[in-house]
């Protein structure tokens, strides 16, 4: 992170997972690095190399690391991959600096470097693409104060907060190539519909994930009442786990770790668990069949099933 001053790379570097608080090289979990990994694959279909979408990439990831960081002040999450948060070392107000200029970094990245031709066209999808992103994560945090939420709403928001960076990935991926608009829209659709996929699965894996290979804390989203789609579907089903779960989420007294596990049984009780996972199939089909069959989306193919299938 040279571009960046003492002591924010120094702290860029930590959140990467690249080294300790003092600077020094570790090795150890670091991110999925789904963003470029998509970015490159994106290219590569459409007849690219790799390097011409080097840019691209480093800058989706950079973006994406900025929407992590500011996440985990919001969300209070003291743990990413098994280590304590930017913010529980640095303090809320220096995390949040970081965030701003991994995104400012972001926006220089892909300037200096994407193909000339496509500039102007890549620097304003990824523009677009953090507005969207705030938009998302905005409704996320409202979500938590409101007692109902609408399938529709929650799936708006996703839309929003994973679903606009991946989109905005797999195109600027086929503009680096030269791809025709017809092929950057239909990359950015494939990318819009994986983005849920992952939202969705991302909330499973909260829910019923293992924490030791998440590196997260037990049912993060659950202690704070985070209206994640398994939650939505659970408090719509008009049953008695659906209920009894509404009446924990309304419920004055914290969320301690006992009562997140009784949530989480009565989430899958109530049927949130089997609709989310059949909603992520529907999005993963759509994603698919967006891909234009002439190119060669063998790499994209691969990492669709990818997301759809982790653990973590």
């Amino acid at each position: 992170m040279a571009l960046l001053a003492e002591p924010l790379d120094r702290m860029a570097g930590y959140h990467f997972g690249w080294c300790d608080t003092d600077g020094n090289e570790v090795s150890g979990v670091q991110g999925k690095a789904l963003r470029p990994a998509l970015t490159f694959a994106a290219a590569t279909a459409c007849g690219g190399a790799t390097e011409q979408a080097v840019h691209a990439a480093a800058a989706v990831e950079l973006l994406h690391n900025f929407s992590l960081v500011h996440d985990d002040v919001m969300d209070t999450d003291p743990m990413r991959h098994g280590r304590p948060t930017v913010w529980r070392i640095w303090g809320e107000t220096n995390a949040t600096l970081l965030g701003d200029a991994l995104q400012a970094l972001a926006l220089g990245v892909l300037s200096d470097g994407v193909p000339e031709e496509v500039t102007s066209e890549a620097v304003i999808r990824l523009a677009r693409a953090t507005v969207t992103l705030c938009r998302g994560q905005y409704a996320d945090c409202a979500f938590e104060t409101r007692s109902t939420v609408s399938i529709d709403e929650y799936l708006t928001m996703a839309a929003g907060k994973t679903g606009a960076l991946l989109a905005c990935a797999c195109a600027l991926g086929a503009l680096c190539a030269g791809a025709d608009h017809r092929v950057v829209s239909a990359m950015h659709t494939f990318g819009a519909e994986l983005g849920l996929v992952f939202q969705l699965i991302d909330d499973a894996i909260d829910i019923w994930g293992d924490p030791a290979v998440t590196g997260k804390p037990a049912h993060s989203d659950l202690i704070h009442r985070k209206q994640s789609f398994p939650v939505v579907c659970a408090l719509a089903s008009d049953t008695g786990p659906g209920r009894e779960l509404a009446r924990l989420y309304q419920a004055r007294n914290p969320m301690t770790p006992s009562r997140a596990a009784r949530a989480a049984d009565l989430i899958e009780e109530a049927g949130g668990r089997h609709r989310t996972l059949r909603r992520a199939e529907a999005a993963l089909r759509a994603a698919l069949n967006a891909l234009p069959p002439e190119l060669a989306v063998g790499d994209l193919t691969a990492l669709a099933q990818l997301v759809a299938h982790r653990d973590r």
